[in-house]
């Protein structure tokens, strides 16, 4: 603390979608930010980051919000939301989590990055907008967890060219390459390359700006979809659904998909049709459990598990009871295409 205090801060809840935590310690009588709001916060404003840099001790350094929405492809994970609040405030190691406040004082965002070819500030800082900020800490003060809506597509920005196919005025919004088998956009109806422009009103003029406005909702939170399709300007209500492709509410543990040391993602068309599958799991990713110990390998596609089809992680944890002693069977198939069963042992 300022005053030199120390205490031990117990881990309440983490996100490695956003790069955010939310830690507890035990004390009475802190001084607090409020939060202010990152989306009226506009281009141009001035803004002051507070941050520790070089272990000097706190530190605030001024700067102006030079832009809004920034993808940076930083976070290693399927569903990272990336969509920072860009400013001059000059940052440097240490300044990491420290707060990003408007002229009034209110939180508007937490420092995250810089972009820097030498590992020190270099004219550009990026901060997690308080819209994300607000919506992670009250999840996982709540839940333990983060309440990821998803639309169940894969987007990406419109390039010039999507937009004189479709004959838009302007280059803006969020394409879509990929319809997931039993997500919300599927259920609406929604299809490869219709451009997303609004979310319950809310204008979207890129992929982030999109994962942005769907990460302030939960899981079950109905929302209008406003795309154009062929030219045409559409709207839709729509379902948005969790990771497990329902509307439960998402346990610790579950809410990246992982089970048995991997996580694992649905299928996306083009590997259903690469296959020739209707249904699986492939994993993303491969840390120490049972999977690895069997010698599964990242991109290996589970099918079947104790004789029951397996299309999503909530269809796994209920073949298997959440319980790796239960997995009596498991049918793969390995990224060059083989199919085979594994059986365990009594």
């Amino acid at each position: 603390m300022n005053d030199n205090r120390k205490f031990k801060a117990n881990l309440v809840g983490r996100d490695p979608n956003t790069d955010l935590a939310l830690l507890k310690i035990d004390a009475g009588n802190l001084s607090y930010l409020r939060y202010g709001d990152s989306e009226k916060l506009r281009v141009g404003e001035w803004v002051l980051a507070v941050g520790n840099p070089f272990l000097l001790g706190t530190t605030v350094t001024a700067g102006i919000v030079s832009a809004k929405g920034r993808d940076l492809n930083i976070l290693d994970s399927e569903y990272r939301i990336e969509s920072f609040i860009q400013t001059d405030a000059a940052l440097n190691p240490g300044n990491s989590g420290g707060a990003l406040v408007d002229t009034k004082g209110f939180l508007v965002g937490i420092t995250s990055a810089i972009y820097s070819p030498n590992g020190a500030y270099a004219g550009y800082s990026f901060a997690i907008p308080e819209g994300i900020v607000r919506k992670v800490i009250d999840d996982l003060r709540e839940f333990g967890e983060v309440q990821r809506a998803l639309i169940g597509v894969n987007i990406r920005d419109v390039s010039e060219d999507d937009a004189k196919k479709q004959n838009l005025a302007d280059i803006r919004g969020a394409l879509i390459t990929d319809v997931k088998t039993g997500g919300s956009a599927a259920d609406a109806n929604m299809k490869v390359d219709d451009i997303i422009i609004k979310v319950d009103g809310v204008t979207v003029s890129s992929a982030s700006e999109l994962q942005a406005q769907v990460s302030k909702h939960r899981p079950g939170d109905k929302v209008t979809i406003t795309y154009i399709r062929n030219g045409k300007t559409m709207s839709v209500p729509m379902t948005l659904k969790n990771v497990a492709g329902n509307t439960s509410v998402v346990k610790p543990g579950m809410g990246t998909g992982s089970i048995f040391g991997a996580r694992l993602e649905t299928l996306s068309s083009n590997d259903r049709r690469t296959y020739g599958l209707s249904g699986g799991l492939k994993i993303a990713e491969l840390n120490d459990g049972l999977f690895k110990d069997l010698g599964l390998k990242k991109g290996t596609i589970i099918i079947d598990v104790n004789g029951k089809d397996i299309s999503s992680v909530e269809d796994l944890r209920q073949a298997t009871n959440n319980n790796e002693k239960a997995l009596k069977s498991i049918q793969i198939m390995t990224p060059d295409g083989r199919n085979f069963t594994i059986r365990m042992g009594n």
